[in-house]
């Protein structure tokens, strides 16, 4: 694959970038741009956001549920079920707007 398909890729040219947010209906949000505008950047940042409170969630649940560890309550377990589906949740939209921006290495080859 030449640089410039993978540099066109990355920079979200490939198509519209799927975004981290979704509109007030709940339906997902599209960005169409060379992805170094003020949205790409935006998105990029909330991203970011978005996994490292998903790593903090998921070491706060492991310790939670490691052996030994005060039991919580009922009503902290369902709080903290909820949070890491959340996490989950951005994780996988994160994931799928990565790695839709990621070119088909069949059509590169094709492109060749």
């Amino acid at each position: 694959m030449r640089r410039r398909d993978l540099y066109d890729a990355a920079s979200g040219r490939g198509g519209p970038r799927l975004l981290p947010w979704t509109s007030p209906e709940g339906k997902p949000c599209y960005l169409s741009s060379d992805g170094r505008g003020y949205l790409s950047t935006l998105a990029d940042s909330i991203e970011t956001v978005q996994l490292s409170m998903g790593m903090e969630l998921l070491e706060y649940a492991r310790d939670a549920t490691a052996p030994g560890a005060k039991a919580l309550s009922a009503t902290e377990y369902r709080w903290l079920a909820r949070r890491l589906a959340e996490a989950l949740a951005d994780a996988l939209r994160v994931a799928d707007s990565r790695g839709q921006r990621i070119p088909d290495p069949e059509e590169a080859t094709e492109d060749a």
